[in-house]
């Protein structure tokens, strides 16, 4: 059964970033529809998926992390005030929807990185 799967590492504090606020979209020439919502858990990964079996279709997809949120929190970033980074969207395609594809976000207050991960 296919699903979408992420999750959060704090690259600059070396954990797991808990408490992520994550949302879901599906992309369709210029509509974007929220599918899902998430928040990491204390290991920076969502519960459940964000997406699997029918659900989990071929075609665009944007997960956007509400990072600034985060790292404000975790005292990363002020308080108040323009944040460099803040949510951050990350735009891939499915192409094969019975298998796994994990989108991970590794984050810092000034960088992030992505890769399609297992």
């Amino acid at each position: 059964m296919g699903r979408l799967t992420t999750h959060v590492l704090d690259t600059a504090r070396g954990k797991p970033a808990a408490g992520v606020k994550i949302l879901l979209y599906r992309i369709s020439g210029q509509s974007h529809r929220k599918i899902a919502e998430a928040v990491t858990n204390a290991d920076g990964r969502t519960d459940t998926p964000m997406l699997e079996g029918k659900a989990l279709t071929a075609g665009a997809y944007e997960l956007v992390f509400c990072a600034g949120a985060y790292l404000r929190a975790s005292g990363q970033a002020p308080a108040e005030g323009v944040l460099f980074l803040d949510e951050i969207p990350i735009r891939f395609g499915i192409a094969d929807p019975a298998a796994h594809y994990h989108v991970p976000l590794l984050i810092s207050p000034f960088a992030y990185s992505t890769y399609r991960g297992s």
